[in-house]
């Protein structure tokens, strides 16, 4: 069976680390800012692209994050979130994403005036038109920031829990590792946990395995975010392989990043031979220049995922999902039987 890039994008996906504002289309980005009076640095669409796609030269994650700066200053009205939202959705259904997780951080939508509640409000509107229109499924991660104050992110917290079972399916920690501790944020998280909510962290991107040795046991995640640096702890990989923890893993962004210094280095098919549960997504489609068929396309080709293992991959994103359990079991059986209509037997007990 050849892996063609039609053949994986034919294929039912899930996608469970992408960043709203990360991942906008950019004719979007210019019509909004003429819509707003928004001054961007550039009206030139090619400009603005060089400045928005990172490339591979960029030098740290903090540089990368430097293009949400651009982002965000469009997304401080209710009706672009709405349709940024609405648009990430539609553009994951034209490539065969079934489930879409999709983070973001509401404290960098009210700059304008709008209330928290009404940027959650507005993403969930533009998510319900997207499931309405689309062959997709959306669930809505909260993202709290490493370089925030507690307070900010016990804020953020609460306002998950006021969503919980009206879209929002998670709890997040995002940004810049280094010198920002997950611990800083522990009472957001006792509030997440107590009120039995989802928790993924990014860790171990920018910074070692006590990132995420944090995460894991200061914070208690369900998922790491990226978690590139955990072959660096022996012990701590045996703990998350163990204890059945995905990682979200994010090959082009993890390059762009400096997170790896290679492809070749990038430790992806290392944690899924180990039986690790992998999962492929894309962090940032605008920024990274990316589509989640080109990451499964970039494994294949770089590390030979074969047939085989590609359908594991497939079902890991499934299986890791924020979904209650009958719901997850359900989704799990119409992939595999799409899959398997393909030529993609998979075996009944991994199921």
């Amino acid at each position: 069976m050849e892996l063609t890039r039609e053949f994986v994008k034919s294929l039912p996906k899930a996608e469970l680390h992408c960043h709203l504002d990360g991942s906008m289309r950019l004719s979007t980005i210019l019509e909004l800012a003429k819509e707003q009076n928004v001054k961007l640095p550039t009206d030139d669409p090619k400009k603005l692209e060089s400045m928005l796609k990172v490339g591979m030269d960029c030098p740290s994650l903090e540089v990368y994050l430097k293009a949400f700066d651009i982002t965000c200053s469009v997304l401080q009205t209710y009706d672009s979130l709405a349709r940024a939202t609405y648009e990430l959705a539609e553009d994951c259904a034209e490539e065969n994403i079934w489930y879409l997780e999709i983070r973001f951080s509401p404290i960098l939508h009210i700059n304008k005036g709008l209330k928290l509640t009404e940027v959650i409000d507005a993403v969930l509107e533009g998510k319900a038109r997207a499931e309405r229109d689309f062959n997709i499924k959306v669930g809505i991660i909260v993202c709290g920031l490493r370089h925030s104050t507690p307070e900010t992110s016990l804020l953020l917290a609460e306002l998950a829990v006021a969503y919980k079972n009206r879209g929002v399916v998670g709890y997040d920690l995002a940004g810049a590792e280094d010198g920002f501790p997950a611990k800083d944020h522990k009472e957001a998280f006792d509030l997440i946990i107590n009120n039995n909510i989802n928790t993924t962290v990014h860790a171990g991107e920018a910074y070692g395995p006590e990132s995420i040795h944090q995460a894991l046991h200061m914070v208690s995640a369900n998922r790491i975010g990226h978690g590139t640096r955990l072959r660096e702890d022996g012990d701590l990989l045996n703990y998350v392989n163990d204890h059945r923890i995905p990682l979200e893993m994010c090959v082009t962004s993890n390059l762009q990043t400096k997170a790896v210094d290679s492809i070749e280095k990038h430790p992806v098919k290392f944690y899924f031979d180990l039986g690790i549960r992998v999962t492929i997504n894309t962090d940032n489609r605008l920024i990274s220049n990316t589509t989640l068929t080109d990451e499964y396309m970039l494994v294949i080709e770089k590390f030979g995922f074969t047939p085989s293992e590609l359908k594991y991959l497939i079902i890991n994103g499934f299986k890791s999902a924020f979904l209650p359990l009958k719901e997850k079991v359900d989704l799990i059986q119409k992939v595999t039987a799409v899959l398997e209509e393909k030529g993609l037997i998979i075996r009944r007990d991994y199921i």
